[in-house]
């Protein structure tokens, strides 16, 4: 591993779950084991490329785990990993601080969240 210099300790988590999808994935994966194609049903807007690069850097930080069975035709699943858990208050916190700023801005947040098991 590089040496690197921050400036601050979250650049260091932002550097692992930063960005647009990455939460968002992670969030869907504390709910159980995941196929790629589960994902993608989850969350249509991302891009089958941009999924597949984020489950990789993610894998390479080993917040997820990949699981390959062997059988045809091949099957692969992610999770999180037991460093991914640890991320789950986080995450939850971030979901909690997003319900309440939703509520802020439009009032109702049924006008403005998809019905999905992670807004119940």
């Amino acid at each position: 591993m590089e040496n690197k210099k921050y400036n601050i300790s979250v650049e260091a988590t932002l550097e692992v779950i930063g960005g647009k999808w990455k939460c968002v994935i992670l969030c869907h994966l504390t709910h159980g084991k995941k196929r790629t194609s589960e994902l993608k049903r989850l969350m249509p807007n991302i891009t089958q490329k941009m999924l597949t690069q984020q489950l990789r850097e993610l894998e390479e930080d080993g917040v997820i785990n990949r699981i390959i069975y062997q059988q045809i035709p091949p099957k692969v699943e992610y999770e999180l990993s037991d460093y991914g858990r640890s991320l789950e208050p986080i995450l939850n916190a971030l979901c909690a601080w997003g319900d309440t700023h939703i509520t802020k801005i439009y009032g109702d947040k049924s006008l403005v969240l998809e019905d999905s098991v992670l807004n119940q």
